[in-house]
């Protein structure tokens, strides 16, 4: 039996392309960047089921640093690119 080595990564949402899988690790708030998001932002996102460890897919990334519509918990929601450079998630690449 041939053994793969899967070297897990983390990176933000919109790295991913068309159908292509992540579990959230992690929502970068952007405090500390002058009037950046704050708990407001996190929890409107987790409001929406982007929880770390919840299984996210990228159905379609619009073209021209347009919207990201992704699958979470069987819900599609689309959400800016600037929504989604923030949304880490874990990849495991072979």
């Amino acid at each position: 039996m041939e053994k793969r080595n899967l070297e897990k990564c983390e990176v933000p949402l919109t790295a991913l392309k068309d159908k292509e899988t992540g579990t959230v690790t992690s929502i970068k708030s952007g405090r500390g960047r002058g009037r950046g998001r704050g708990w407001g932002f996190e929890k409107r996102l987790m409001d929406m089921g982007l929880t770390p460890g919840t299984k996210v897919t990228v159905v379609k990334s619009a073209p021209f640093h347009g919207p990201v519509e992704v699958l979470v918990r069987g819900s599609r929601l689309a959400l800016g690119r600037g929504m989604a450079e923030r949304i880490f998630v874990e990849t495991a690449n072979e």
